[in-house]
């Protein structure tokens, strides 16, 4: 399965809780609902992930710690705000470079219409169906 298709599905699974439970919660609710989710639709989860970041000579062992980590190649930040700031996607565009990563997505339950609260952050690029994202950029669904 490629990027394209597990960000598919959690973007399904999310709108799915969403519409379910609605705005309101902690981010860390989500997360476990979300990653419960997922891997009951067959899909390999890690939650709270330590990154750890090289440079120059001095190893971070932990950067930052990704919310999830679906099939070994998304990283999905999740968010439970009035709304995104700009450094929203700019911290996921750095955590995708850090974990070697292409596609992370930033979804924010906060809002009452989850599809509004949904961003896809590009490290480079990913084939579509329909066209080919220039590196790195981020766009709203």
């Amino acid at each position: 399965m490629n990027e394209n298709q597990i960000a598919t599905i959690i973007i399904e699974s999310s709108i799915e809780i969403h519409k379910e439970i609605g705005p309101g919660l902690l981010e860390s609710a989500y997360e476990s609902i979300l990653a419960y989710s997922l891997s009951r639709k067959g899909l390999a989860v890690e939650r709270q992930v330590p990154i750890s970041l090289l440079w120059k000579d001095m190893l971070v062992d932990v950067a930052y710690r990704a919310d999830l980590i679906v099939g070994g190649l998304v990283i999905v930040e999740l968010k439970s705000v009035e709304k995104f700031h700009p450094v929203h996607a700019k911290q996921l565009l750095t955590y995708l470079r850090i974990a070697d990563k292409r596609l992370g997505l930033l979804i924010n339950f906060g809002l009452p219409v989850l599809k509004d609260g949904i961003q896809r952050v590009i490290n480079g690029i990913i084939p579509r169906d329909d066209a080919l994202f220039d590196e790195p950029e981020t766009d709203f669904l």
